[in-house]
């Protein structure tokens, strides 16, 4: 038989809560101890413009020294083969050499050649052949850089750009395109040339040498979209 275990009663023994006691204030030597952190912000703070916030940054195309007014200005000059106004390529740039160079290997692209990197070495091929070939004639008198050079030569790749567009719509091979060929050859030839002569101050005793340089740099341009 089992015996019986007794459990023997527990009693919890309730004690008194405590009140906590306050803050201790801040000692009046120690200034930094203070944990007094002011009146939140009010939400309308937060609404007053702030000097040099985004809205007063300058748009994107300025901050990379990009100009699309002076850009159409100077393509508009070379749409005009007659009348040359060199005045508008004092300032050289090379955003819109870019921009003709990158239309003409598109189009070149839409007929099956793949020529990005062949315009990219032939244009800095015949602005160095152009330079050094022009300041050899000019001598002292001649005041043309590099960088109005590669200027000059990659706006007037314009004709070219549209040249390798017009060869999409003209059967390869015939005299149609070698006619259109001509034409715009002597067009970016004769833009060129009366840009150089005017901006570079060496006189018109040497037009006839640079045409004869800049028609063939051009005509290399119109064979790749030839053959």
């Amino acid at each position: 038989m089992a015996k019986p275990f007794s459990v023997p009663q527990v009693v919890f023994q309730s004690s008194a809560v405590q009140p906590r006691p306050p803050p201790r204030p801040a000692s009046p030597g120690l200034p930094f101890m203070s944990f007094d952190l002011g009146p939140a912000p009010s939400s309308s703070s937060f609404s007053a413009p702030v000097p040099g916030s985004f809205e007063d940054e300058p748009p994107l195309l300025e901050e990379l020294g990009i100009d699309t007014r002076q850009i159409w200005c100077k393509t508009s000059s070379i749409l005009n083969p007659l009348r040359v106004e060199a005045h508008l390529h004092d300032h050289a740039d090379l955003s819109g050499p870019f921009l003709f160079l990158m239309l003409f290997g598109l189009f070149q692209l839409l007929a099956g050649k793949l020529h990005f990197g062949v315009l990219l070495g032939w244009v800095t091929v015949a602005t160095l052949f152009l330079y050094a070939v022009f300041n050899l004639l000019a001598g002292r008198s001649g005041n043309l850089d590099l960088h109005r050079c590669l200027s000059l030569v990659g706006y007037c790749m314009l004709p070219m750009a549209i040249f390798s567009a017009a060869s999409l719509f003209v059967p390869r091979g015939g005299v149609t395109i070698f006619a259109m060929a001509a034409v715009l050859v002597l067009w970016s030839t004769r833009v060129c040339t009366g840009l150089l002569v005017e901006l570079a101050s060496c006189g018109d005793e040497l037009r006839g040498l640079v045409a004869y340089t800049c028609c063939l740099v051009y005509t290399g341009f119109s064979l790749l979209v030839i053959f």
